[in-house]
C-alpha cells in the first residue's frame, strides 16, 4: 500500500517540509490548517473568522483527496487563548454535524496573529 501526498491551491501551501495531507489506503491525515485565506494571504482578526477560514481550508484539502467532513473521525483543535473557547466552539458547532468526530482541544503558542489551528484524521470508504 503506497502513501500519497495531497496538494491543492485552494488551501494555504505548506510553509515547511510537510504535506497538506497524506493518504495511505483509506486513511487520510490532514495537516493542521490555520485561518489564512489562500487567495489573499489575509487572516481574520477574531477567532470566529479564523475558525471559518480553517474549516474552508480543511474542506479544500479533504475534497482534493476525494473526501469531506463526513469522513472525519478525529479533529485536534489548537487555540492560543482559553478565553476563545466559547467563540470557537460556537462556530465549530455550526460547521460540524452529527455524528460528531472525536475532538481534542489544547492551548498552545501559534505564530503571531494566528488564534486557531485544526488537523483532521479521516477514514475513506
Amino acid at each position: 500500500m503506497s502513501k500519497h501526498a495531497v496538494r491543492t491551491t485552494a488551501a494555504p501551501a505548506p510553509v515547511a517540509a510537510y504535506s497538506q495531507a497524506v493518504r495511505k489506503g483509506n486513511i487520510l491525515q490532514v495537516a493542521g490548517q490555520v485561518g489564512v485565506d489562500p487567495a489573499t494571504g489575509r487572516v481574520a482578526e477574531d477567532v470566529a473568522g479564523q475558525t471559518r477560514q480553517v474549516f474552508a481550508n480543511l474542506r479544500a484539502v479533504l475534497e482534493a483527496a476525494g473526501s469531506g467532513l463526513d469522513d472525519v473521525v478525529m479533529m485536534r483543535a489548537y487555540l492560543t487563548d482559553r478565553a476563545h473557547f466559547a467563540e470557537f466552539n460556537a462556530v465549530y458547532n455550526e460547521l460540524v454535524s452529527e455524528p460528531y468526530p472525536a475532538r481534542t482541544t489544547v492551548y498552545v503558542g501559534l505564530p503571531a496573529g494566528l488564534l486557531v489551528e485544526i488537523d483532521a484524521l479521516a477514514v475513506l470508504d
